[in-house]
């Protein structure tokens, strides 16, 4: 393996405001051999998410920040080309935390194999990853859907949101997609079949909101937070149920978060709102992924990926989660 170069992204400061590429290290380093219980995966697919911006906070969180000179945690599929471990033979494909590089090498810990020829690789990082993961439980858990619920779903374009719509549809209920632009509002409608959509970038959000929820709302999926947030709050129906999942508008803020205003719409209707980690529910990954297997395969469920070529363009390409110019689920090909 030392012949073998690994390009590497390190964490080289923490960032204020949007992330830009002087708040990261390049550099190219020889691969290491693996030592006892490592393994040496060789990464084709990372995964870039929202939550990666979180990740380089210092302070408390659900998940310790990347440690300054660590190379950037991101999540993976790739092959193992070394072993050293008794769980992983050399030409199996694995999903875990590989980081921002050619190359892992190190303890497999949290790592599982998959079937790239049930599935395209990417796949593993959307609908059968962490991705689909996150609407899955997210949505069932926590929003609890009833048939005939409506549930309105914010970032509706993306890849959690894509798909948390996809189940609320299965499960019986009215969605309505919140998104940027004609093209993405019609790919929800057209493909995804949503009941109905709100541009927030051509229309008023409040105004949407009353055409397409005449009643109000169920069941809310709150990707981006701030004054899409605000505006859904002030729509609740009784015993409604909130989830936030993330809060995209907001993470790169320089100032403080900015907290809803409309909150006492919880009180006056009996609503709650959650909080959602997915980490929370590892030990029922592998039920939940049956389940949104079999709807793939059935065609009852549509993963959309974005896929960027090149680990080199990684900074920027990150910058497409905020700015929305992704269109679903955001992938790297290494």
């Amino acid at each position: 393996m030392t012949a073998e170069t690994n390009r590497q992204f390190l964490l080289a400061k923490r960032p204020v405001g949007a992330v830009t590429r002087d708040i990261f290290t390049y550099q190219q380093v020889p691969v290491a051999e693996p030592a006892d219980g490592q393994v040496v995966v060789k990464n084709e697919y990372l995964s870039l998410d929202p939550a990666m911006r979180g990740w380089m906070n210092e302070g408390k969180s659900y998940i310790p920040p990347v440690v300054l000179g660590d190379v950037m945690r991101a999540l993976g599929v790739g092959k193992v080309v070394a072993s050293k471990h008794p769980d992983f033979a050399v030409g199996d494909y694995v999903n875990g935390a590989l980081g921002v590089q050619d190359y892992f090498v190190g303890e497999p810990r949290g790592f599982y194999k998959v079937d790239p020829k049930l599935v395209p690789l990417p796949v593993y990082l959307s609908a059968l990853g962490m991705t689909g993961m996150t609407a899955y439980f997210a949505l069932i858990d926590v929003g609890a859907p009833k048939a005939g619920d409506t549930v309105v779903i914010s970032g509706a374009a993306g890849a959690v949101g894509s798909i948390a719509g996809q189940i609320a549809k299965l499960k019986g209920c009215r969605v309505v997609g919140i998104a940027g632009g004609k093209d993405k509002c019609a790919y929800l409608l057209e493909e995804l079949g949503f009941d109905g959509v709100i541009d927030y970038k051509n229309e008023d959000v409040l105004a949407g909101l009353k055409r397409e929820c005449p009643k109000g709302v169920d069941v809310y999926f709150d990707n981006v937070g701030g004054d899409i947030l605000d505006a859904v709050l002030s729509r609740l129906r009784f015993k409604a149920r909130v989830i936030i999942c993330g809060a995209i508008s907001q993470y790169n803020n320089k100032e403080a978060v900015k907290g809803p205003a409309n909150y006492l719409s919880l009180l006056v209707n009996r609503a709650r709102m959650e909080g959602f980690v997915v980490m929370d529910y590892a030990d029922r990954y592998g039920a939940a992924a049956q389940e949104m297997a079999a709807w793939l395969a059935k065609g009852q469920l549509k993963s959309k990926e974005d896929i960027v070529e090149g680990l080199e363009t990684f900074p920027e390409t990150l910058l497409k989660l905020f700015s929305g110019e992704n269109f679903g689920k955001l992938v790297l090909k290494v």
